[in-house]
């Protein structure tokens, strides 16, 4: 039978509690939950007012997944969907987690969060600025620790302040908050400064995606600015062997990083690092803090 809960005045069904999702750390869909209820007020705020997709994967990270911006069917009446715009000119539309019922809803479904630059409020202006550090072995997260100092440094030069969090994968990413400016200006902004970086750090940093000039460098992947792209949200849990978790960083962390175990991090942790640090990526959310992008850069 399955479990029917309330949350906040909706009505949920919550299946499979006790199915085991991550083999290697007997981890189990109840305890996913759990996590994403005691992690909800910060997960919440940096989801709310953007459209989300979804990487689902409701056998476990070794079973099937597939990636969707629609909403799932079965999507309960009262979850927000909102209008948003597709490349193709047309118009989609795609689930905004805005409270704890749409939350635990959507966590149920055994998903990865990921949300695009920009708000629904304003499709295709963005109020975020990122770059995916992505390690090509034998290259690590020390490596894109690395570079992420220095971009903190370039973008510092121009007035923007960075963020760092773990992608709950292999490598980093950097955000900054922006005054809302057009996706295709970020887009070009953050292209030149990822060819910047391998111009200063070559023997480290790479803006290509060529997959013959990876190994031992740190892809600065800067496409995720494209508006029609979308990045993993803070605090998301990944669909990886283990449940590690996109856990945002100190700059501390980041500067004496010198091992990458150092900044992995599972759902366990997010709990005594929250109590810690409280949400080391609230100055993204504060409106006043947001910067511009230097003018003809």
């Amino acid at each position: 039978m399955t479990p029917i809960t309330e949350v906040e005045g909706r009505r949920l069904s919550l299946s499979n509690l006790d199915k085991v999702l991550y083999a290697a750390t007997g981890t189990t869909k109840g305890e996913l939950l759990h996590y994403y209820a005691r992690t909800a007020a910060p997960l919440l705020a940096h989801l709310a007012h953007r459209p989300v997709s979804f990487l689902r994967y409701p056998d476990g990270p070794e079973g099937q997944r597939f990636f969707t911006k629609n909403p799932p069917p079965g999507t309960p009446a009262w979850v927000r969907i909102a209008e948003v715009p597709r490349a193709t000119a047309q118009v989609g539309r795609q689930v905004v987690i805005g409270d704890l019922p749409s939350l635990m809803w959507a966590a149920n479904l055994v998903v990865e969060f990921h949300t695009p630059q920009w708000p629904v409020e304003e499709p295709r202006r963005a109020d975020r600025l990122v770059f995916d550090l992505d390690p090509g072995a034998p290259a690590t997260a020390v490596e894109c620790c690395a570079v992420a100092l220095w971009l903190r440094e370039r973008l510092a030069a121009d007035g923007l302040t960075a963020y760092a969090k773990t992608s709950g994968s292999k490598g980093l990413h950097l955000l900054v908050a922006l005054e809302p400016t057009d996706s295709d200006e970020v887009s070009a902004y953050a292209k030149r400064l990822a060819v910047e970086a391998e111009g200063a750090r070559p023997e480290l940093a790479l803006h290509r995606m060529n997959r013959s000039l990876r190994p031992g460098k740190v892809f600065v992947d800067h496409s995720q600015n494209n508006a029609a792209k979308t990045t993993a949200a803070p605090y998301t849990v990944r669909a990886r062997r283990e449940p590690t978790v996109s856990t945002p960083l100190t700059w501390e962390e980041v500067e004496r990083c010198t091992d990458a175990e150092q900044l992995v991090f599972r759902l366990d942790d997010l709990a005594g690092r929250l109590e810690r640090y409280g949400d080391v990526l609230a100055p993204l959310l504060d409106g006043g803090r947001a910067g511009q992008l230097p003018p003809g850069f």
